[in-house]
């Protein structure tokens, strides 16, 4: 059995990688996994026919110049499966380019199974990209919220509950740290730019609490190799705090009594973990504006996942002008005083988001399209 899976950032990255790991379980017999991604897909044995470094931006106007070099790769990416067809396509979220590629692929007579795992828009309610969704591509989405968004304009999308239950088994509960002491995760994105945007006022905010707290850690996530070389130039000039850089989001939760964590998957990660966090974001003011009326025309009110999940303002958010050394250190100091007040807000989250077994079921699912 031959799989292609389209990415086009770290997140999908990952859940490609773990989708691709439970169906070779099931199986029973070697699957060639290959697709578009990086090095986390080359790590667990895919071919990587497409390198993604460098695809991910922060919005539109920075996706603006990326437009044309990745629309031909579409093309190319298209052609390739027209002439030599795998057994299964899984598009996995990034729907500038994956919905594309399937469209693509349905107009040029494309007849085989074409699973989109995550699909655009799962709290934004896009109502002509759902369709478009639906027309080429079989739904599969991780969100209950869309699936019911999808049945509400007679369209069909599979729902088998969120991988990250299944992946990620809560910690033991643990005491509130020490007065003058405690260990936090510093999760400041994967892109570049997010990197560069967030490292100033967290390194701020953390000499600022580490005076507050003499023997207070913090522990830095890099993304991958790019953020680590990144991040360490701004850990190099930062005196006076107990800084360490880990690789991936898991090891610097794992040992965390709170965390800053840019909003992302990671919010959800630290949330199931049962990690308390203060969430935060910025980017350009152009975007900023054009999310700010994108959001009021939704009637949004949270961009961090186990807020939008619950429905309620659980993990504290900062976004924009509020991300400041003072606001990051006192929603942060309320959490280390009191851990269990945000935890028990979030007791609901597992349940909320599907059942235990749900990437085992989501990858049935997908063998069952490629044997079709």
């Amino acid at each position: 059995m031959r799989v292609f899976f389209s990415t086009g950032e770290p997140s999908g990255e990952y859940h490609a990688v773990e989708l691709a790991g439970e169906m070779r379980r099931q199986y029973g017999a070697e699957i060639e996994c290959e697709g578009i991604g990086s090095q986390r897909m080359r790590d667990a044995g895919f071919r990587v026919r497409v390198e993604t470094r460098g695809w991910a931006s922060l919005g539109w106007i920075e996706a603006l110049a990326k437009i044309p070099p990745l629309l031909t790769i579409m093309l190319t990416t298209a052609l390739r499966l027209r002439l030599h067809p795998p057994d299964l396509i899984v598009l996995v979220d990034f729907g500038a380019f994956n919905l594309r590629l399937a469209r693509q692929l349905r107009r040029t007579g494309y007849r085989g199974p074409i699973v989109y795992y995550i699909p655009p828009g799962a709290w934004l309610d896009r109502v002509k990209a759902a369709h478009m969704v639906a027309k080429a591509t079989t739904p599969l989405t991780i969100f209950a919220h869309q699936r019911d968004f999808y049945a509400g304009l007679g369209l069909h999308a599979e729902f088998f509950g969120h991988p990250l239950v299944s992946l990620i088994p809560p910690r033991a509960p643990r005491p509130a740290p020490p007065p003058d002491g405690g260990v936090v995760a510093i999760l400041p994105g994967s892109r570049r730019a997010e990197i560069e945007r967030h490292m100033g006022p967290l390194l701020d905010a953390a000499r600022g609490f580490g005076i507050e707290r003499r023997s207070l850690e913090f522990i830095i996530s890099a993304a991958n190799a790019d953020a680590r070389t990144l991040i360490e130039e701004y850990v190099a000039r930062t005196a006076g705090v107990k800084l360490r850089v880990v690789d991936g989001a898991r090891a610097a939760l794992e040992l965390a009594d709170a965390a800053w964590i840019a909003s992302g998957t990671a919010v959800l990660e630290a949330a199931l973990l049962g990690v308390p966090s203060v969430l935060f974001y910025v980017t350009s003011a152009t975007q900023a504006r054009m999310a700010r009326r994108m959001y009021a025309k939704l009637g949004g009110k949270w961009i961090g996942l186990p807020n939008l999940v619950l429905q309620h303002g659980v993990i504290p958010e900062l976004w924009q002008e509020n991300v400041t050394a003072s606001a990051l250190v006192e929603e942060l100091r309320k959490i280390l005083l009191d851990p269990s007040k945000q935890l028990s807000q979030l007791a609901g989250l597992r349940a909320a988001l599907g059942p235990a077994d749900a990437l085992e079921q989501i990858a049935k699912f997908a063998l069952a399209q490629a044997r079709a």
